[in-house]
């Protein structure tokens, strides 16, 4: 009995030196499990009504900071560019080309192709700080850090589903900018890096954690967020006969009463839907 004892002493004391200590009270592994909620099924026959409505996500609006941060990742908690960088360095989703005026996704981009977007690598004259103080030429290289996004553009369509009786939304792509400047350090406007069709990326953001300011042991994944309509968006174009943006037509005051006319049309659509 007593060198049983010992020996589950020693077994118990092996394991606890093998297992790194747990960061919390209980284990948190299951979570990374997590699938996506399927979409409920469309017939075409059924699919009645469509509105293509593209919005824009600002990080720096205090409803959609935890999508920010953190800016330097722990315990499976990533900020959401991050979790869009990996994903892409690793091969799991695919990154397309933004150039095309209609966002579609028609020409992937490769990882290295990103980063050489992103990332600068200029020549320039530094003098040396001990004598004769010659010049000599260095190259500065200028990385790119998930930081530097704080901005998202979102395309989605709005649609009537017959069978169901219901108005839903579903995220059909999210594309990352960047603000571009000058050689003299004056804004210029924002640069789309890549668009991401998000379906594919679904099984990545069901895995990653984002911070719930409500109740930390229930931990929303960013495919949680952008399920349950978590942030807060302004709309920067509709589908038009046209095909422009709102700021082709509308600045200031009136861009913004503008995209709320397109806001409450949706709401006024739904609600002429029925009779009470």
């Amino acid at each position: 009995m007593v060198l049983f004892t010992l020996l589950s002493a020693g077994t118990f004391a092996q394991q606890m030196l093998n297992t790194p200590p747990r960061d919390g009270v209980v284990d948190k592994a299951d979570r990374l499990e997590k699938k996506p909620i399927a979409y409920p099924w469309v017939r075409s026959s059924d699919y009645v009504w469509e509105k293509r409505i593209w919005r824009v996500i600002d990080l720096r609006e205090k409803m959609n900071q935890p999508m920010y941060f953190p800016e330097t990742p722990h315990n499976n908690w990533k900020s959401f560019m991050t979790v869009l960088m990996d994903a892409l360095k690793e091969g799991s989703i695919t990154a397309y080309d933004p150039s095309s005026g209609t966002d579609e996704f028609i020409i992937p981009l490769a990882y290295k192709e990103i980063m050489a977007k992103v990332e600068k690598a200029d020549t320039t004259q530094l003098q040396r700080d001990y004598p004769p103080y010659d010049f000599y030429d260095t190259v500065i290289v200028k990385k790119f850090r998930p930081s530097d996004v704080k901005k998202f553009r979102v395309k989605e369509d709005w649609f009537f589903d017959k069978q169901r009786s219901m108005l839903e939304v579903r995220i059909i792509g999210i594309c990352p900018i960047v603000d571009q400047f000058d050689s003299k350090g004056d804004f210029k406007g924002y640069k789309p890096l890549f668009w991401i069709y998000f379906p594919e990326a679904r099984p990545v953001l069901a895995k990653s954690e984002v911070f719930n300011r409500f109740n930390g042991a229930a931990k929303l994944t960013y495919d949680d967020l952008f399920w349950k309509r978590m942030f807060s968006s302004y709309i920067y174009k509709e589908d038009n006969t046209y095909d422009r943006n709102i700021a082709e037509y509308a600045l200031g005051i009136d861009a913004m009463l503008e995209a709320e006319r397109i806001k409450a049309e949706l709401f006024n659509f739904e609600q002429q839907l029925w009779e009470y």
